[in-house]
């Protein structure tokens, strides 16, 4: 027996004609549906947004993709007999926008779990700075490899990443269908090269992979480069028009130290070196206070950040990235992990959960984050944040067919009272069944199509005594904040 997922009366209840196309007459096929469609799900239950991004959920619905792109959501009953290239008998399930990680490093999967229970500033210089000096391309490609491996099967469709070595990174994003936006990191103890690399990188890889690939300039942080860094990145990306990705007030002690040092917190050296000006994601953000928001608010909607809380909770940090006071001021916050090195996972379905428990807990308010919120940053407002909020996020006509199919047929799902509630607080990654980006499908049925984790795994554990070496006293720089 199929569950059936009804919402309470008092919930959004999207209309056929707000979400839908009118469903076809007797013997009529859908509107435009002439020509065969490229890939037909049916029988699922869609989250849907209205014209207020109200989240709703259309139930026995199906989703016709053609040339990449949402064609259409409708009924079952109106593509019963619609022509397609590939079907997917998708009852039990319900399809979500595919989920976007808004800040990574994914190559840091090779470092998952070689620095654990450690404060921040000894996992930094003792361990992680250490084992990166002793990375090469082929470290950075088998562990972008297994990275996307895990989020696929995780029903990540599109991460935002901030490495080294970032063409081997894009190479691995075009060959196994993902969407990304990537950016090649640099700090100033570097020289002008670092930055001068990560804008060719960020020119070279700007719309490849067919339009998968997305780039940005991507400086460390502000305790990392220099002021005088920050300001000429911020007139590369006016001048080019890319958008920039850094870390910023990660937590409230280099808020501290910042105001000791530079009479400033770090967002106001954003601020104060025309970061702001431009388009920009910052990760993390705990140690934003209450003196930077006017900063944030006056960017015009410009700046996001990306919120990773399992990893502030492993390093006991004392604040969390304050997603209330944010989202009052028009600041769009996205989900993520930040690499697996930190938060041993990348499972942004976890994240998803963290952040609406954390959020109830840091502002003693349980009607805050509500599941309808956390699925709503999950969605529309992690794809603003990685600059994609007019492409994916949403299952609506004209965007891309960026989605996944999750099982809620399982015993730890039901009963549905609450299909929001259900996904947020009881569904888990392992439940995704199918992930779909750009209409082309990575995975079916938990089966990966596009990569070989036996073959990664086989070769990364061979060379892992080369890259976890520390003998040598080398670090790729110095965390002292």
């Amino acid at each position: 027996m199929t569950p059936s997922y009804r919402a309470k009366p008092t919930d959004f209840r999207a209309k056929p004609t707000d979400f839908r196309e009118k469903p076809a007459a007797p013997g009529e096929e859908p509107a435009g549906s002439r020509e065969p469609a490229d890939l037909v799900i049916t029988g699922c239950t869609v989250l849907v947004h209205d014209e207020r991004e109200r989240i709703g959920f259309e139930e026995d619905a199906a989703v016709v993709v053609r040339d990449g792109l949402v064609d259409s959501v409708t009924t079952a009953a109106a593509v019963a007999d619609l022509a397609a290239a590939d079907r997917i008998d998708a009852r039990g399930q319900a399809a979500l926008p595919g989920l976007i990680n808004c800040h990574t490093h994914a190559p840091m999967v090779a470092l998952r779990g070689l620095a654990e229970d450690l404060p921040t500033e000894e996992w930094f210089n003792d361990v992680v700075w250490p084992v990166e000096s002793n990375l090469t391309e082929r470290d950075v490609e088998l562990g972008a490899r297994l990275a996307c491996a895990e989020m696929i099967r995780a029903g990540v469709t599109s991460f935002a990443d901030h490495y080294f070595a970032m063409d081997t990174v894009a190479a691995v994003v075009a060959e196994c269908g993902m969407r990304a936006l990537l950016g090649q990191a640099y700090f100033s103890s570097q020289g002008p090269e670092g930055r001068e690399r990560s804008l060719e990188f960020a020119l070279r890889h700007r719309d490849t992979a067919g339009g998968r690939i997305t780039t940005a300039l991507a400086p460390h942080a502000p305790y990392t480069v220099t002021e005088a860094d920050l300001t000429a990145t911020a007139g590369l990306a006016r001048d080019h028009g890319l958008p920039v990705h850094l870390h910023a007030a990660e937590n409230r002690d280099q808020t501290d130290t910042s105001l000791a040092r530079n009479g400033a917190t770090p967002i106001e050296v954003l601020e104060r070196t025309g970061i702001l000006d431009t388009d920009v994601l910052i990760a993390h953000g705990t140690g934003i206070v209450e003196a930077d928001l006017p900063l944030l608010a006056r960017a015009g909607g410009r700046t996001a950040v990306a919120t990773a809380p399992r990893g502030y909770l492993k390093f006991a940090w004392p604040t969390t990235t304050p997603v209330r006071a944010l989202r009052d001021i028009g600041v769009p916050v996205g989900l993520a992990t930040d690499g697996a090195a930190s938060n041993n996972s990348l499972d942004v379905w976890e994240s998803m959960a963290l952040t609406s428990l954390i959020q109830k807990s840091s502002e003693g308010d349980p009607r805050w984050l509500s599941a309808r919120q956390a699925l709503h940053h999950a969605t529309v407002q992690s794809a603003r944040a990685v600059g994609l909020g007019d492409t994916i996020g949403r299952i609506t006509p004209g965007m891309r067919a960026d989605l996944v199919l999750v099982d809620l047929t399982g015993p730890h799902t039901q009963p549905v009272h609450d299909l929001a509630a259900t996904l947020v607080h009881s569904a888990r990654s392992a439940d995704v069944r199918t992930t779909i980006v750009d209409g082309r499908v990575l995975m079916r049925e938990r089966e990966l199509l596009t990569l070989d984790v036996p073959a990664v795994v086989r070769e990364l554990g061979e060379r892992l005594p080369a890259l976890t070496d520390r003998g040598h006293g080398r670090r790729i720089q110095e965390y002292d904040t």
